[in-house]
């Protein structure tokens, strides 16, 4: 190949490599607007996304600026500088709670509970040094979100060692008796007491609801035993109460019949006293009348006793003394005495008889 075919060749060569230069640089120049563009639509779409944010009806945001507390804002879509200030938000409206001695894994209508050990927060020395397992929870509900979030570090910590201590302090001071049976309702309302004193006073932002106790129980190496006292005192119990119910059944009717016998004894004695008295003053009358009238009150007296006695008597039959042959012939049956009437009736007159 001869210095002419040579050039030429070379030539040809250079103005292709041209081309191609040319067509790579004007793709790399396209791609480069492309990468430019979509930069630029990140960082506003990142500018936009920085400035506005949201806040759900039960929360607020506590907006801070490098990392110091600004303002809060209420539920909404608010606005903040981007870069800037920086948003926590906080659960105001919704009820919390912590647990002790157990867990809720999951709540439905059949809870499910973890499994772990939780004995070194429930195990409890009472105030006769005997041993309770008391499990609890403690409602409460964020009041103050400034307070809630940098008055005090690691509050929920803090929250629960507070919540352990004065449960501790309550418990204490009362026997396993009353922690297990009667004074539950006591406890509770000592517990949530103490706990808004300590809230306020550590100005921890909360605003205690209520305690609740859950299972309260002997240790389980007790149990057994404990179950067996508990059932003797029901037992205990029971005797009592059916003693006085029995009490209550006897007693007041043996009071009762007693007061009965002695109203009907003083009734008796009161109409014997009247009526004594009545006949004492009616016999002073008669006399009286008897010192003016004799005759006239001897025949008034005598009739009036015959008022009385000839009713009660039957039927009556008159005869003469000296008859004779009479009396085997008549049946006397209708003559025997019967009740006396009402009223007294006038008896039959008979003949030949003579008073």
């Amino acid at each position: 190949m001869d210095t002419d075919e040579r050039y030429e060749r070379y030539i040809a060569e250079m103005d292709q490599w041209r081309i191609r230069a040319a067509r790579a640089g004007g793709a790399l120049m396209g791609s480069g607007r492309t990468i430019a563009g979509i930069v630029a639509g990140a960082l506003v779409l990142l500018t936009v996304f920085s400035t506005l944010y949201q806040v759900q009806p039960e929360e607020v945001g506590v907006v801070l600026r490098f990392s110091r507390y600004v303002r809060t804002t209420e539920p909404g879509l608010r606005m903040k500088i981007p870069f800037v200030e920086a948003v926590q938000k906080v659960q105001v409206q919704r009820q919390l709670k912590e647990e002790f001695g157990f867990r809720t894994e999951e709540s439905a209508v059949r809870s499910t509970f973890s499994r772990s050990d939780f004995a070194s927060e429930a195990v409890m020395l009472t105030g006769d040094l005997n041993v309770a397992v008391v499990e609890w929870i403690v409602q409460y509900r964020v009041s103050d979100p400034y307070r809630y979030l940098f008055k005090v570090r690691n509050l929920t910590d803090t929250f629960r060692a507070m919540n352990e201590a004065v449960m501790r302090e309550v418990v204490g001071d009362r026997t396993v008796t009353e922690v297990l049976t009667v004074g539950r309702q006591g406890i509770e309302t000592r517990v949530e007491a103490r706990l808004r004193e300590l809230t306020q006073q550590y100005e921890m932002g909360i605003t205690i609801e209520q305690v609740v106790l859950q299972d309260v129980n002997p240790p389980d190496s007790v149990k057994p035993s404990w179950d067996e006292v508990n059932q003797a005192q029901q037992q205990r119990d029971r005797m009592i109460n059916d003693a006085r119910a029995e009490y209550n059944k006897v007693i007041p009717r043996a009071s009762g019949e007693a007061q009965q016998a002695i109203l009907e004894a003083e009734g008796y004695a009161l109409n014997r006293v009247n009526r004594a008295q009545g006949e004492g003053a009616r016999f002073r009358s008669v006399h009286q009348a008897y010192s003016r009238a004799p005759e006239v009150t001897r025949r008034r007296l005598y009739l009036e006793t015959m008022e009385r006695v000839i009713p009660a008597t039957g039927g009556r039959l008159f005869v003469d003394k000296d008859a004779t042959g009479i009396l085997p012939m008549l049946s006397l049956d209708r003559f025997r005495a019967a009740p006396a009437p009402e009223a007294p009736v006038q008896p039959a007159a008979a003949t030949g008889g003579s008073r």
